[in-house]
């Protein structure tokens, strides 16, 4: 099951959805771990550290920052990049799949936009 990190503004009601419908999603939110207000270079350095994908609604700054690691060679885990409008049962039946059916390192270095 994936490792997962949801950005500081990422939809709390998709965070629930998903662990309503699986309860052992290890997923964690950026203000539960100490990151509240830390910018995006920050985040993705944490998530890396802890070998976390971003799930993010960030679309303009996170997926270049993210690339920009990449770039520098530096450890970048992941990004799920969902749009804001996006269906919310759509969303919450892709990460499940994600989480359920990959592992983290399929994601190293890639970001991916939701829904599928």
């Amino acid at each position: 099951m994936l490792r997962l990190l949801a950005d500081e503004n990422f939809d709390n009601d998709l965070i629930r959805g998903v662990l309503r419908r699986q309860a052992t999603c290890d997923i964690v939110r950026v203000q539960d771990v100490g990151l509240t207000g830390a910018d995006d270079p920050s985040v993705l350095a944490w998530a890396a550290e802890q070998g976390r994908i971003v799930l993010s609604h960030d679309l303009a700054t996170l997926p270049d920052h993210a690339y920009a690691r990449i770039g520098s060679a530096l450890p970048m885990p992941g990004v799920f990049a969902v749009a804001a409008a996006s269906p919310i049962g759509q969303v919450i039946e892709d990460v499940l799949i994600l989480a359920e059916c990959s592992d983290n390192a399929e994601w190293d270095g890639r970001v991916l936009y939701l829904p599928l």
